[in-house]
């Protein structure tokens, strides 16, 4: 645990109970750019839904997305971490942070559902604004 809070995480007491550990698990491999654990994460049929553009993804098309934002963003860390068993999995809220390769800060406050089946993550449901992204869009000056 005193790794994931030099990383800038909660300290969550997950360890009694799978789901959260699952959850835990899942945004260490995301700061971490673990493809390969994030596929162990998410079962086959996993969608993964974004407020932001109403899309569902497949687990490949999020795996994707997710090595393009561990390539950009340095530093990638979650920090402001609250995380809660629900009856069918969890939800976590937290603030993404970062910097863009010219140093510029990210800041992203997030929310996200998860639905847990069988050891999995079945589905996920993120909530955020695209608007603190921009920092990640607009190029350096």
């Amino acid at each position: 645990m005193q790794g994931e809070a030099a990383r800038g995480y909660t300290i969550v007491d997950d360890s009694n109970d799978p789901v959260l550990a699952l959850a835990e698990r899942l945004f260490a491999a995301v700061s971490a750019g673990d493809i390969a654990t994030l596929r162990e994460i998410y079962a086959p049929t996993c969608r993964i839904w974004h407020n932001a553009d109403g899309v569902e993804q497949t687990v490949e098309q999020n795996l994707t997305v997710l090595g393009w934002a561990v390539k950009h963003i340095h530093r990638l860390r979650y920090e402001d971490v609250r995380r809660q068993r629900t009856p069918t999995g969890f939800v976590q809220q937290h603030v993404l942070r970062g910097a863009t390769a010219s140093g510029k800060e990210l800041r992203v406050p997030a929310c996200m559902v998860g639905i847990v089946a069988e050891g999995r993550i079945v589905r996920l449901d993120e909530y955020l604004d695209m608007a603190h992204f921009s920092p990640l869009l607009t190029p350096a000056r």
